[in-house]
């Protein structure tokens, strides 16, 4: 009796020992970072309903003349300024155009702008970031003093100053959203390379003969990216807005373009005879804007080490 008891015991252990051995085994697999950083993403609520509205509206604008029910620019006179109804879901403007389809073109130009001017400032800040992070000195005085003065300027205040002189446009509008967002990338990767190249590698690097360029493209800036990623989502939802700000100043998209700022301004004479015409370009603005919020918000935490437990 005590013979089987002993042997039960015994091999309850074996069968706990080799229990903990596979639990240690699956524990010390590599997990990819970008994996573990797409498994926090997921837990947060807020984040997926933030990327389930940017993919709604980047749907929305790539599908726009399969869902548009009308032209853009298709005015019916006698149906000037009409309510919503099931003929016209978001009601008719001054021209009688149909607002729905409006708002749905207008999505092409506003992530098109968003998309193009942050990109933009993205490549030419971060190469000036991580020269200065890198080379350091006077190279590093003269690009830093170059973003101190950009930015004691009033972003928005610098936009129009840029659009009055290149001319008002929407591609002058890109333009200045892209220049004035420069600094922002710049600073931000150039704190990002003032610690990244004091690690051990990039001196194994230096030390094995590795020229500058290969050391910055190949080591440096791979490992500096995750907050440029968080930083260039919700600088898309500024541009968006700095866009809108600009094509209700006039200065951005020109008439008949259905650009979401410009629909405000063509609508402001008519807030209380027909309050649909700005309502809904509104909505458009504040839905996107608080998608691209919501998701780059989830992605600072799934890609900042800080923010994990």
């Amino acid at each position: 009796m005590r013979q089987l008891i002993l042997e039960s015991s015994i091999n309850k252990g074996g069968e706990t020992l080799e229990a903990i051995k596979n639990e240690v085994v699956q524990k010390d697999v590599v997990v990819s970072p970008w994996l573990e950083a797409w498994r926090t993403f997921r837990k947060n609520k807020l984040a997926v309903v933030g990327a389930f509205i940017v993919i709604f509206f980047i749907t929305l604008a790539i599908c726009a003349p399969l869902i548009a029910p009308e032209g853009i620019n298709e005015q019916k006179l006698a149906d000037r300024l009409q309510a919503p109804s099931s003929e016209h879901w978001f009601g008719t403007d001054d021209f009688g155009r149909d607002i729905f389809s409006r708002v749905i073109f207008g999505a092409r130009i506003s992530l098109w702008v968003g998309l193009l001017s942050v990109i933009g400032s993205m490549v030419v800040g971060c190469f000036l970031g991580i020269v200065a992070g890198y080379y350091g000195k006077w190279v590093d005085t003269i690009i830093s003093r170059f973003f101190d003065i950009m930015l004691a300027f009033p972003s928005i205040l610098l936009a129009i100053g840029i659009v009055a002189v290149l001319g008002p446009s929407l591609q002058n509008a890109l333009i200045a959203i892209a220049i004035i967002n420069v600094p922002n990338f710049g600073r931000l990767i150039r704190s990002k390379v003032l610690s990244v190249k004091e690690e051990e590698y990039i001196m194994a690097a230096k030390a094995i003969g590795m020229k500058n360029r290969r050391i910055l493209f190949q080591h440096v800036l791979p490992n500096s990216m995750a907050p440029i990623i968080v930083q260039g989502t919700l600088a898309i939802a500024t541009a968006i807005i700095e866009a809108a700000a600009l094509g209700f100043l006039g200065l951005g998209a020109a008439a008949p373009n259905p650009e979401w700022g410009k629909m405000l301004a063509d609508s402001k004479s008519f807030l209380i005879q027909a309050p649909w015409t700005m309502i809904f370009p509104g909505i458009a603005i504040m839905l996107t804007v608080l998608g691209f919020n919501l998701m780059g918000d989830g992605l600072r935490d799934a890609l900042d080490p800080r923010m994990k437990n």
